[in-house]
C-alpha cells in the first residue's frame, strides 16, 4: 500500500515537471544596437601642414625727423592709408631756406672769382712766353685759380647739404602703408636725435604670416618648394573667414629649442582681412594625394592594440577591423590599410559593439531606424 502511494507521488511530481518544462519559451534574441554610419570613399586629398601663425607687416618704418625744428603742420590723420612719397609733417623751414640762399650766394661769388682767376691764367700764359712775367708769377696765378676752384667745389657741396636740409623740413612717407598712432602734434619741437618716432607706418598690402612647423616636415617642404605652394590663413577673430597666399620664406636653420622650422607666407590682403599682430591658423598645402581611401575621423577608435573601426556587413552585423592610418585631414582620416572604398563604417555607437553584434542604422533626424544591408 505504501509502495503504491509512493509511485503515485512520483508520477504526480513527474507530471508537474513535464508541465513546467512545456510552459517555458526560448529567450528573445538580443536587440540590435542603433548606430550612426558613414561610408569609406576614394578622394583626392590635399597634403596639409597646419600650424598657428602670427600676422606681421611686410615692412615697418618708424618716422623720425632728419632736421630739428618746430612742427608746423601734420598732413594726415591717425590710421590713414598713406602713399610712398606723401608729405606727413612740415617743420618750420625758414631757417633752412635762408641757409640755402646764403650757400647759393657763396657759390655765385666763388664762380665769379674762378672766372677771374682763369682769365688771369690765360693772360699770364701769353706773357710768360714773351718773358714779360716770371715763371714764379705764373705759378702763383695757377695756384690761386686752383685754390678758388677747390673752394667752389666745397661751397657747392654746402649748397647740396642746405638744399637737403630744406627738403627734409617736409617729412615724407618712405613706403605705402597704414599710419599708426601719432606721437606728436603741431607745435612739437622735433630734435635730432629723436627721443621717440613721430609715427609708425606698417605696410599691409601685401602682408606676411609667420608660422612654424615640425622639423620632421622640412624634407617634404624642400621636396615641393620648387613649385608655388599655397598657404591659407584663418583669423581667430573671424571664424569661417579665410585668406589665400603663397609660401615665400623657409628659414635657413631649425630652432633647436622648439624643434621647428620657421616659414612665412605672403598674402595680397587686398580686403584688409589680415591685421598685424593677429593670431591665425595656417594651412600649407604641399601636394594633392590622388585616390586616397578616407573615412570620417569619428569612425576611428584608438585601442590598446592600435586603431580600429567597425564595418557593417550585409547581414546587419558589425565587424571590428584593425586599420593603418596614413594621416588625419580635418574631419576625415586617410587609411592606408584595413578598409576598402564603399564600405559602411560606424561613426557613433562603437562602445556597445563587438564583432557579430546586430546593428540598426540611425537615419537622419526625423526618420525611422532601418536594418543595415
Amino acid at each position: 500500500m505504501i509502495h503504491r502511494r509512493s509511485l503515485h507521488v512520483v508520477a504526480t511530481v513527474a507530471a508537474l515537471f513535464s508541465l513546467v518544462a512545456c510552459g517555458k519559451t526560448a529567450p528573445p534574441p538580443p536587440s540590435a544596437v542603433p548606430v550612426t554610419v558613414g561610408k569609406s570613399e576614394l578622394r583626392t586629398v590635399p597634403y596639409l601642414l597646419q600650424a598657428n601663425g602670427t600676422v606681421e607687416p611686410m615692412q615697418t618704418v618708424a618716422i623720425e625727423p632728419q632736421v630739428g625744428g618746430i612742427i608746423t603742420k601734420v598732413l594726415f590723420k591717425e590710421g590713414d592709408d598713406v602713399k610712398e612719397g606723401q608729405p606727413l609733417f612740415e617743420i618750420d623751414s625758414r631757417t633752412f631756406q635762408a641757409a640755402l640762399a646764403q650757400a647759393e650766394a657763396v657759390v655765385a661769388r666763388d664762380r665769379a672769382q674762378l672766372a677771374s682767376a682763369n682769365s688771369d691764367v690765360s693772360r699770364y700764359s701769353a706773357l710768360v712766353d714773351k718773358n714779360y712775367v716770371t715763371s714764379q708769377q705764373m705759378e702763383q696765378v695757377n695756384t690761386t685759380a686752383a685754390s678758388i676752384k677747390a673752394t667752389l667745389a666745397s661751397d657747392e657741396a654746402m649748397v647740396q647739404q642746405a638744399r637737403l636740409n630744406f627738403q627734409y623740413a617736409t617729412i615724407r612717407s618712405p613706403i605705402s602703408g597704414r599710419a599708426g598712432s601719432l606721437q606728436v602734434r603741431a607745435g612739437y619741437l622735433a630734435k635730432i636725435p629723436a627721443s621717440t618716432p613721430l609715427v609708425t607706418i606698417n605696410q599691409i598690402h601685401p602682408i606676411l604670416v609667420r608660422f612654424a612647423v615640425p622639423a620632421a616636415s622640412l624634407q617634404r617642404i624642400r621636396q615641393y618648394a620648387s613649385a608655388t605652394l599655397p598657404v591659407s590663413a584663418h583669423p581667430a577673430s573671424a571664424p569661417g573667414a579665410s585668406s589665400t597666399g603663397t609660401l615665400s620664406f623657409v628659414d635657413n636653420a631649425i630652432d633647436t629649442t622648439t624643434g621647428t622650422i620657421l616659414l612665412k607666407g605672403t598674402f595680397e590682403n587686398k580686403d584688409g582681412a589680415l591685421w598685424p599682430g593677429e593670431f591665425v591658423t595656417t594651412s600649407l598645402e604641399l601636394f594633392q594625394q590622388q585616390n586616397a581611401i578616407v573615412v570620417p575621423t569619428q569612425a576611428v577608435v584608438e585601442g590598446q592594440n592600435g586603431n580600429y573601426i567597425f564595418v557593417i556587413n550585409a547581414d546587419s552585423t558589425a565587424t571590428q577591423r584593425q586599420i593603418t592610418i596614413d594621416r588625419a585631414a580635418g574631419d576625415i582620416t586617410i587609411i592606408s590599410q584595413g578598409v576598402k572604398p564603399g564600405e559602411l563604417v560606424v561613426t557613433d555607437g562603437q562602445l556597445r559593439l563587438n564583432t557579430g553584434t546586430k546593428v540598426q542604422i540611425k537615419p537622419p533626424a526625423g526618420g525611422d531606424l532601418q536594418r543595415a544591408g
